[in-house]
């Protein structure tokens, strides 16, 4: 079997709260490979944002190693992990994060141009981007005169334009109805299987869950069915 592209060996994390400490994910081992599809399964407040932010390394953890293709990430330097999450991993978050300044297709050319890739070429992959996600008709459109959906679907191509290893996925539907929700997860899917990518979700919702390739659930920042 291959080796896992990431990995989490005891992983706690803990916040001050006063005078004492909330637990939030308490002694998590996990292994993520290449091609997947992943579910994160849990209610609000079991711990899913947080794992997510560890294992992407936004955070770091109270105890606990975290493997990146056999390298302790927590070794890096913040320009290393900085840099890491530029190429190799992309993120798509409940509340969209695009810029209010820039049109669909600007917000989905700025990776690109944030890793100084070249403004023609940058504008191309963007436009084919745009293509795909069906969004052609809105390329100068701004966050404010697009839909929920439509706004979900720029965010998913800003994540994907630098050809991400991995794309993590924090409760991205969370916003929007049951049908957007599930044409939103189905795109993830397609481009990222497109891409020969994996695709880690955190969600809440169970039928959403059930089209990944695996699920699994966490309750009070413990993993409880993999």
């Amino acid at each position: 079997m291959s080796s896992p592209l990431i990995k989490a060996v005891g992983l706690h994390k803990s916040y001050p709260v006063g005078e004492s400490s909330l637990e939030v994910i308490r002694g998590i081992d996990l292994e993520i490979y290449e091609g997947q599809s992943i579910a994160l399964l849990g209610s609000s407040g079991a711990g899913k944002s947080t794992l997510l932010c560890l294992l992407a390394g936004l955070e770091r953890p109270s105890k606990g190693k975290i493997y990146w293709k056999g390298q302790d990430i927590l070794k890096f330097s913040d320009e290393q992990r900085a840099d890491l999450r530029k190429k190799d991993m992309g993120f798509v978050f409940q509340f969209f994060n695009l810029l209010p300044e820039l049109s669909a297709l600007e917000n989905i050319m700025l990776p690109g141009l944030i890793d100084k890739q070249l403004l023609f070429e940058v504008k191309e992959k963007a436009k084919e981007i745009l293509k795909e996600l069906k969004l052609t008709q809105r390329a100068s459109h701004y966050p404010y005169a697009l839909s929920g959906g439509e706004q979900q679907r720029v965010a998913v191509g800003r994540a994907i334009i630098n050809e991400p290893i991995i794309l993590f996925a924090d409760e991205p539907t969370g916003n929007l109805d049951k049908a957007t929700a599930e044409k939103i997860v189905e795109l993830m899917l397609n481009l990222i299987r497109n891409m020969g990518g994996t695709l880690f979700i955190a969600t809440h919702q169970e039928e959403l869950a059930l089209k990944m390739d695996r699920i699994i659930r966490i309750v009070d920042g413990k993993i409880v069915e993999s």
